[in-house]
């Protein structure tokens, strides 16, 4: 039970950061496309949707793979893990940017960013700092220091952010008031790359705070242990890739398979915009995984069924968490969707759709355990890849039928899927005895709950729904506290 009690506090410290982060960021959406055209926001989002792809190639798999070999019985020191891993990738990212600069001329063409090739430079040198340095965030969660990972990723973003608003909010007012002052260094015509160079300002500066985490021991270089590194997380690196496509490709293959081209952007974006509802499941999957990686790891040097009972009880209590966070945004949803505009009110039937399958991505990824203790990463990269195919098929089939419902049933389909065969195989190959009697519990009785909450709803009195389904949600929580002997008073940490 020390060992869950230690995951659950490390999955809501870095949670906080996770959570604050990405709800900060979200607020800056509005501020872009309120101050730029969306011919130029699209450019914006277009560059970060390369991005996001080109942080899971530079990183490939090192993350997961540091905290294997760091575990690994045959090497006793982890720091030479850490430092084989820090080489590797400070020269992979040098490489990369070294390659962006030399052909910039095709790749920004190919980016359709031709006549703005600063942006793409920009954004070459946040990435290239980004992937080294998720390593050493890596080593904070090894080191089981959550506290200084959540107070580098908040300063990270609250600097992001304070950029963002200077470059795009003040330096226009102080260009009217008094240019004299910021002549010097701004350019009124620069626009969007306001945005990149604020990210690439803070990506620099994080390598900079993260300095005591890259200096204070030897750096040694294992070839014997590289390779086996790359081995292991070359499946990983396929894997991620599929991820990114999983969650982005509906973006691409939406305003092909929409029948109607005229109306398919805005179709898109009623999807978009629901979809920032559904986050936070999104961000509750994000937290436990910067905790059970380090969690499960630590543990597979432990002998007996001690472990396999806590990675049991972990599946166990992500479920009831996860269930919870369910029914609090479908139970508050009257409130929730003002965080966008009325105009996407239409859009909201796919929140339910798209946090559920948001939920079994988070118990494939509990079940992802059973491969990568096993190093067999390999299997990872087939589920993904299945997955990929799954929402490719059915966005074919139901996207031009459906519209958006049909990429948030895909969606469904593909991480669904996922988690059943993960489940099937791994129980074959390193079982782990899961009450799933118990985890269907946890699930039926949620979705029956929000089903009931739906029949008896007031449409025109939100605030009656609300007060009719609070005591359902209080009665959910307590119903699994007295189910899995739970008291409030052994989650309260106590001086000695």
């Amino acid at each position: 039970m020390a060992g869950i009690k230690s995951l659950a506090k490390d999955t809501a410290i870095y949670g906080l950061s996770s959570i604050i982060g990405r709800f900060l960021n979200w607020c800056l959406v509005p501020l872009y496309t309120q101050m730029f055209p969306s011919s130029e926001y699209g450019i914006v989002s277009y560059i970060y949707a390369i991005v996001a792809l080109a942080l899971i190639i530079l990183t490939y798999g090192m993350e997961t793979g540091f905290f294997r070999f760091a575990n690994h019985e045959r090497y006793k020191d982890p720091m030479e893990v850490y430092s084989t891993s820090l080489i590797s990738l400070g020269l992979s990212s040098t490489a990369f940017l070294a390659l962006v600069l030399i052909f910039i001329k095709p790749i920004s063409t190919a980016m359709h960013s031709s006549l703005h090739e600063s942006y793409i430079v920009m954004m070459a040198i946040a990435v290239a700092c980004d992937a080294f340095t998720a390593l050493p965030f890596s080593y904070l969660r090894f080191r089981k220091r959550p506290m200084r990972f959540a107070f580098l990723r908040l300063v990270n973003i609250g600097l992001n952010i304070g950029l963002n608003l200077f470059f795009i909010l003040i330096c226009p007012w102080l260009w009217k008031q008094a240019p004299g002052w910021i002549a010097w260094f701004y350019d009124p015509d620069f626009g969007i790359g306001y945005i990149f160079l604020a990210n690439m300002m803070t990506s620099v500066i994080n390598v900079a705070l993260l300095l005591p985490e890259l200096r204070g021991f030897p750096y040694r270089f294992n070839p014997k242990l590289w390779r086996e590194m790359l081995i292991y997380s070359a499946p990983l690196l396929v894997l991620g890739i599929a991820g990114v496509m999983n969650q982005t490709l509906y973006s691409i293959l939406f305003p092909i398979l929409f029948p109607d081209k005229s109306e398919a952007m805005s179709q898109l974006g009623i999807y978009g915009a629901n979809l920032k509802i559904a986050i936070v499941m999104v961000m509750f999957t994000q937290a436990f995984r910067f905790a059970y990686e380090p969690f499960i790891f630590a543990r597979s040097k432990e002998r007996g069924e001690d472990k396999l009972q806590s990675y049991s009880d972990a599946m166990k209590y992500f479920v009831i968490f996860a269930m919870v966070i369910f029914l609090a945004v479908m139970f508050y949803l009257d409130i929730l969707r003002h965080f966008i505009a009325a105009s996407y009110f239409s859009g909201l039937k796919v929140v339910p759709i798209v946090m559920i399958a948001e939920f079994f991505f988070g118990i494939f990824f509990n079940l992802s355990l059973w491969y990568k203790l096993t190093d067999k990463t390999a299997w990872g990269m087939w589920f993904s890849l299945l997955g990929l195919a799954i929402t490719v098929v059915v966005n074919i089939i139901l996207v031009p039928r459906y519209g958006y419902m049909g990429c948030a049933w895909a969606s469904f389909a593909c991480y669904g899927t996922m988690m059943a065969v993960s489940y099937i195989v791994g129980q074959i190959k390193y079982p782990i005895r899961y009450n799933v009697g118990r985890l269907s519990f946890y699930f039926i009785s949620a979705i029956t709950l929000w089903f009931f909450s739906e029949l008896i709803a007031f449409g025109h009195r939100p605030w009656l729904n609300m007060i009719i389904r609070t005591p359902f949600l209080i009665g959910y929580v307590l119903m699994a506290m007295k189910l899995e002997k739970i008291n409030i008073r052994d989650l309260i940490p106590h001086k000695r």
